[in-house]
């Protein structure tokens, strides 16, 4: 059987970052509270000209630069922030990177496995027709109300897959396995900009979906906890892939390490060591991508783990709602890109910080659809929302 997985993988997030020392100075908070209660210590912030599909097409973009177009007939865009209730986010991002017209575009929405359910979908058309490629882009900005406890776990970022046979990155395995229960444990409803959420409600369902997962995984034939070297999660806040961990041990009776910063690690003892601190790199400075964010967890695993070589990586992703899948994939030879490391390092230390004022102000801020409009020219990236015309939304290079 043909392998089929994760060909190239790229990183792209929001032009503003937010440091949470600054938020809880401004709460009256610990800052302990976010640090180490979350494990968050930023939160990235879109300018005025940026959103999702700038964000995608620029974490798109070096893909295209480094393997080219040919062969991708199908471009599918994951978000549960998305920008119009009809036109997919991904048509504009077709547009932005210079796709040829013979293309299939779509949206997928389940919440935060959105991006998961695509990387399955384009798994299906490579196994279908081996020679084509699929580009796959998860793109979320997450927002909650100010002064609300979901605050400090905003952020915003972009993940952009190359899925094709005889990948270069990760092949995915077979087996899997599924979890959906319907719960209300977050949502935004259409005339609201920011998400609601029952937090205690939302850990508790993500645990019981991990656990059901998990053993659907082992009834469908998949590897046990043995035989697997390193485990992501979906990470709203880094401490839930901790949570995870510890929920995950319990059920398999291994023992495995929930070390989640360096001095955890120094004391974790004999505790099997499966990636969490690595994977938790990118997105406590990013803080919560949504779809983005298990493969956001990949790209610091890849980025930053020099011994993955035939490893078997395991994956939990999860959205709420609630839908969940854990999947597994081993890692190629030959799958170690430095550079790629270097540039999401200097695009992090190049976000613009924001003051709380600053901050607020933008969160406040709306355009309304009922006027043309242009936004102010902020972002540096490759792309950028430059207004409304018509109600509809324009988009540049620039």
């Amino acid at each position: 059987m043909t392998s089929i997985g994760i060909h190239d993988l790229e990183l792209a997030t929001a032009h503003h970052v937010l440091d949470l020392t600054r938020l809880a100075e401004y709460n009256g908070t610990d800052p302990a509270k976010y640090h180490l209660g979350l494990g968050q210590d930023q939160m990235s912030f879109p300018a005025p000209d940026e959103d999702i599909i700038t964000m995608g097409a620029s974490a798109a973009l070096p893909i295209l630069e480094r393997n080219g177009a040919e062969g991708i007939r199908t471009l599918l865009f994951a978000t549960e922030s998305g920008v119009d209730q009809s036109k997919a986010a991904g048509v504009s991002v077709h547009r932005l990177l210079g796709l040829p017209r013979h293309v299939r575009v779509t949206e997928f929405k389940q919440a935060c496995y959105g991006g998961t359910a695509a990387l399955q979908a384009a798994i299906g058309i490579v196994s279908r027709f081996p020679g084509e490629r699929v580009l796959v882009i998860s793109s979320d900005v997450a927002r909650y109300a100010l002064d609300s406890p979901g605050e400090p776990t905003q952020g915003a970022g972009a993940v952009a897959l190359l899925v094709s046979a005889d990948p270069a990155l990760v092949e995915i395995e077979p087996a899997t396995g599924l979890y959906t229960d319907d719960v209300d444990d977050f949502w935004r409803p259409n005339d609201s900009s920011t998400a609601v959420v029952d937090g205690a409600l939302s850990v508790s369902a993500y645990l019981d979906a991990l656990t059901g997962s998990w053993d659907d995984l082992q009834a469908h034939g998949g590897p046990g906890i043995a035989e697997i070297d390193r485990l992501l999660y979906h990470q709203p806040f880094t401490k839930m892939a901790k949570k995870g961990q510890q929920r995950l041990a319990r059920h398999t009776g291994a023992d495995l390490s929930a070390a989640l910063t360096a001095a955890e690690q120094a004391n974790a003892g004999d505790a099997r060591d499966t990636g969490l601190f690595t994977g938790s790199i990118y997105n406590r400075r990013l803080g919560n991508s949504y779809t983005a964010s298990v493969f956001a967890a990949l790209a610091a695993l890849l980025d930053h783990d020099d011994d993955l070589a035939g490893r078997r990586i395991g994956m939990f992703s999860y959205g709420s709602g609630s839908v969940s899948e854990f999947l597994t994939g081993t890692v190629r030879p030959g799958y170690a890109r430095r550079d790629r490391a270097e540039r999401v390092a200097a695009a992090l230390n190049a976000r613009a910080p924001l003051e709380v004022a600053e901050y607020r102000e933008l969160h406040g801020r709306v355009f309304p659809s009922t006027q043309d409009l242009e936004t102010p020219r902020v972002t540096s990236a490759p792309f950028r929302f430059s207004g409304l015309l018509g109600r509809a939304r324009q988009y540049e290079r620039r």
